[in-house]
């Protein structure tokens, strides 16, 4: 672990001992571990300041939200402090009562989880979801409040299932500022948005701290946003060595472009006229509006624009988890039902999705084996002797260990969650692979290295991926054309060139 100042910060801010009970937040030789003897956290101290915001960085699986959590006294289930102390608005938070613990959290210290939309009550409005634990709740401020999180006003009277994974992080923001916290931890707030709202929310950030004195500790692995309002950087290193997938160092030609696979007009999917609209107490939300997409067999199709515009929608209609107002969809140049279950049981196997919030789609009572195993058995792809075997495989080809295998999701980072959820998509050897924003809980190696597999797998099977992310770099090294979304429609070339996206 290594500590750095940065240019606003005082001498003094980058040398306090971590045993200073004036710190809101003091973190004394800690390490955590789980009760089998593998370590979580490896041992750290830091002491931060009032007013100023610190970030966590360091790859996948090293720490940062166990971290984040430990300073409010919140372990993940089979976890245990192995040695050091947390003193939090100088309180030692592992030896508080439970209602000492309770009140702390609910008035002082306010944590957004990396998957906030787990959090919100799916039959609650936005406006109801803030006003429910406000300090003041009265209309006006809870409109106020949202408008600073860069929610559109439209949307407070739409639940939590109508708003894309970005609109649902701020929300979380909203409810968490709602309570006037002294402490604000946030678990990679700009995971998912575009490049304006990430730089709209830092600045958010850096006046919560400057004008009302707030401590912000934020875990991020996205460069920009540290080096925009970061005070302090603490760098975490992973307990163990770093099991990465090797890196494909040769760029491998896309198999549409070589060899015209599945170039036809009925190749690969095909949406045509998607329209989805969300209506709660007579309020509508247009979330597609008349979408027309095609991804050719063997080709990487790229969807990125502003968050809310549509793109997880559009790929969960795609999925058949979304069914669409009007439109029709094809596979193949055969017709896709809309549900899925109504698709064959090849269609199913054909199609997976990884989906933007991993711990909502693993079942918290499986270990990562048990739920590697299930799509195995559900399609027969391997006989049940060489399901071990091939759990292993999966892992590897992710680049986790394979005494992962029983472990539980909640005793994984938000990182090495998603790399699960990408193994289980390939487990059913797939022809289409959905991936919404899967490197955005990711450290650039490591995204990398995904993204490198999924590239040699499209070379090797002639995969079809449709990826959505905001990061444009990444978007135009691996993909062979971008769909630009925006307000439910897909733009032409002039709306590529403003994201700065080459036109193709």
């Amino acid at each position: 672990m290594t500590t750095t100042g940065r240019p606003a910060s005082t001498p003094q801010d980058m040398h306090m001992d971590s045993s200073d009970t004036t710190s809101p937040v003091a973190v004394t030789d800690l390490e955590i571990r789980l009760t089998n003897g593998a370590t979580l956290l490896d041992t750290i101290s830091m002491s931060l300041q009032a007013g100023k915001i610190a970030a966590l960085t360091g790859p996948s699986g090293s720490g940062k939200t166990t971290l984040l959590r430990a300073l409010i006294g919140d372990l993940p289930q089979g976890a245990e402090v192995s040695s050091g102390a947390v003193r939090t608005l100088g309180q030692d938070v592992f030896t508080l009562t439970p209602d000492a613990l309770r009140a702390l959290r609910r008035h002082r210290v306010a944590y957004v989880g990396q998957d906030p939309g787990s959090a919100l009550n799916p039959r609650m409005t936005a406006a109801q979801l803030t006003r429910e634990v406000a300090s003041d709740p009265a209309p006006e401020a809870v409109a106020a409040l949202m408008s600073e999180c860069r929610l559109p006003g439209a949307l407070a009277h739409h639940r939590p299932g109508a708003l894309s994974g970005g609109q649902q992080r701020r929300l979380a923001l909203a409810r968490a500022l709602s309570r006037e916290p002294e402490i604000l931890l946030l678990d990679e707030p700009t995971a998912g948005l575009d490049t304006a709202l990430r730089d709209e929310i830092v600045g958010l950030l850096r006046r919560l701290a400057a004008d009302r004195g707030i401590t912000v500790v934020l875990a991020c692995h996205d460069p920009q946003v540290v080096d925009a309002c970061a005070d302090t950087i603490t760098t975490l290193t992973s307990p163990a060595a770093a099991h990465r997938p090797a890196v494909l160092r040769k760029p491998i030609a896309s198999p549409v472009r070589d060899a015209g696979v599945g170039a036809g007009a009925g190749g690969g999917l095909r949406a045509t006229d998607l329209r989805v609209a969300f209506t709660h107490r007579g309020h509508t939300h247009q979330a597609l509006d008349s979408v027309c997409f095609h991804a050719p067999v063997g080709s990487a199709t790229g969807i990125t624009g502003p968050s809310g515009s549509g793109k997880s929608t559009l790929l969960r209609a795609l999925a058949g988890l979304q069914k669409p107002d009007a439109g029709a969809l094809s596979w193949q140049g055969r017709p896709l039902a809309a549900h899925v279950r109504k698709r064959s049981r090849a269609q199913r196997k054909s199609i997976q999705l990884v989906p933007q919030n991993p711990l909502g789609a693993l079942n918290p009572t499986r270990t990562i084996g048990a739920s590697l195993t299930r799509p195995l058995q559900l399609h027969r792809i391997v006989g049940k002797p060489q399901m071990p075997a091939r759990v292993r495989e999966l892992l590897d080809d992710v680049g986790l260990p394979a005494d992962f295998a029983d472990r539980y999701p909640h005793e994984l980072s938000g990182g090495q969650r998603q790399r699960v959820s990408i193994a289980r998509a390939l487990a059913t050897e797939p022809g289409l692979l959905l991936c919404d924003e899967v490197t955005s809980a990711l450290d650039p190696s490591t995204a990398g290295a995904i993204l490198d597999l999924l590239t040699r797998l499209r070379a090797e099977r002639g995969l079809t991926l449709v990826l959505v992310s905001h990061e444009l770099d990444l978007i135009t090294t691996y993909t062979d054309s971008v769909h630009v979304l925006d307000q439910g429609r897909i733009s032409g070339s002039r709306a590529l060139e403003q994201f700065g996206v080459r036109s193709v």
